[in-house]
């Protein structure tokens, strides 16, 4: 059995509030620094007849604070897209 410190969980928010407009631009960013994304959910409102204009994404994120700081640099620099970080320290 393995003993130490585990990996703190990261948990990054990511709020976009013209997802038609902006979506590229969030996308770009993502795709950037895929290799410290390890989950990615995205929610948002939508029916037969209707899609939100805003959208939320969740992600996971691994890797160096270095790295993870500057996918949340890049992402905050999006015009209408709030990023919220959580982390969950062993």
């Amino acid at each position: 059995m393995k003993t130490g410190k585990k990996a703190n969980h990261t948990i990054v928010g990511i709020h976009i509030t013209d997802r038609v407009r902006r979506a590229s631009e969030v996308q770009q960013a993502l795709t950037a620094h895929g290799c410290q994304i390890k989950t990615r959910v995205g929610l948002h409102e939508v029916s037969d007849d209707y899609c939100s204009p805003s959208g939320i994404i969740l992600l996971e994120v691994v890797g160096a604070a270095r790295d993870v700081a500057a996918l949340l640099r890049d992402l905050r620099r999006i015009e209408g897209v709030e990023v919220r970080q959580m982390v969950f320290r062993h």
